[in-house]
């Protein structure tokens, strides 16, 4: 069926003519997702102003045209593949769900470099797409090993949105249960933007788990973080989350985060010079009363850097010659020194723990092959 070709809303600043490198940089300004939307585009800014002080990509600025990935996945494709087949942007990057990337990555497969930075069920093989997020056998199976050695848990029940990452990252967590000699002994699906959880709260009780896996997005997870504690669920079991950072942390409030723990490549809590510097630049360039710039907004800088480090590496824009030069691309960034293992970007993943409004990092879970 035909879909009528969106209109396109290009900023003042827009050109066509090839002496820019324009990139669509997709983040959610509206629903669940939303919540960490501001930290998203402050970080992809910085890292776009960052490497247009370098010079550039291949001596073009580099522009970022903002598109609302908190919108409809087919909306949201719609208005990308337009601006990819009008020729207004030559690449694509940003954190949405994975609903959303999996609307847009065929509708701009082979055409343009895209770079997806969102944490993911893993298994994407998309012409074209490189992932600088984390997959659950990198961050949840060391995280649930740790926690069934250390603390004991042997029965989770996972609570997630009702789509394709909490899903896959659900069967994937059953199998991490079984071989740390545990189980999953429940599991439920809400829809995006739900807000009452009694039912699941009486279920989760009911099960007797141990650990809850919370895979909610944005302010779902708040909700349910402050529902859990108040039906005092917190005595009794922990919870473990790949998708939780300091700004839904902070909305979570103290109160309703004991015993949380979270597993990512990146916290703001890290004390090394990478992440040092990082903070850094980011205070002097938006003041520090800007949103923590935690794990998901973060990913959108590493996002525009990889982008970058693609493009200048093949000495193109042609989505094939990116890909054979791929395994050689090297970019260095909050997360330190990085590569890529295939289309996935090699990084250390790490265990926190919430403490207050802020985590604390427990453990080191995984650290990339050695780079050559």
């Amino acid at each position: 069926m035909h879909r009528p070709t969106p209109r396109l809303r290009t900023p003042e600043w827009f050109t066509a003519d090839g002496s820019a490198l324009n990139v669509a940089l997709v983040y959610p300004m509206r629903g669940p997702a939303g919540i960490f939307g501001p930290t998203c585009e402050s970080c992809a800014q910085l890292a776009a102003e960052e490497v247009n002080r370098a010079g550039g990509v291949l001596g073009r600025e580099l522009r970022l045209l903002e598109v609302d990935g908190g919108a409809d996945p087919r909306q949201v494709a719609d208005e990308v593949e337009a601006l990819v087949a009008t020729g207004a942007v030559h690449g694509v990057t940003g954190w949405h769900i994975s609903s959303v990337r999996q609307a847009v990555a065929p509708r701009i497969a082979h055409r343009v470099p895209y770079v997806y930075t969102a944490l993911y069920e893993g298994g994407e093989r998309t012409d074209g797409v490189y992932l600088a997020g984390e997959t659950p056998s990198w961050q949840l199976l060391p995280a649930m090993r740790l926690l069934a050695e250390e603390r004991g848990v042997r029965r989770w029940f996972v609570v997630g949105n009702d789509y394709v990452w909490p899903r896959r990252t659900a069967r994937a967590a059953r199998r991490y249960a079984r071989e740390s000699r545990g189980r999953v002994c429940g599991e439920e699906y809400l829809p995006l933007g739900a807000d009452e959880f009694a039912a699941l709260l009486r279920r989760i009780e009911r099960a007797d788990a141990d650990g809850v896996i919370v895979l909610l997005v944005g302010s779902d997870a708040v909700r349910f973080n402050r529902a859990f504690a108040a039906a005092g669920l917190d005595r009794r079991c922990l919870r473990l989350s790949t998708l939780m950072d300091e700004n839904m942390l902070l909305a979570s409030g103290p109160e309703a985060t004991v015993d949380l723990f979270s597993t990512a490549g990146y916290f703001a809590s890290l004390a090394d010079g990478n992440t040092l510097d990082f903070h850094g630049r980011y205070a002097a360039r938006f003041g520090v009363d800007a949103p923590v710039p935690g794990s998901l907004g973060e990913s959108c800088y590493e996002g525009v850097l990889l982008l970058a480090a693609l493009v200048e590496r093949a000495r193109t824009l042609e989505v094939s010659a990116i890909g054979a030069a791929a395994g050689d691309v090297r970019y260095e960034g909050p997360r330190g020194l990085l590569g890529l293992d295939g289309r996935h970007v090699r990084q250390r993943i790490y265990l926190a723990r919430a403490d207050g409004l802020d985590f604390t990092v427990l453990a080191q879970l995984r650290a990339p092959r050695q780079l050559l």
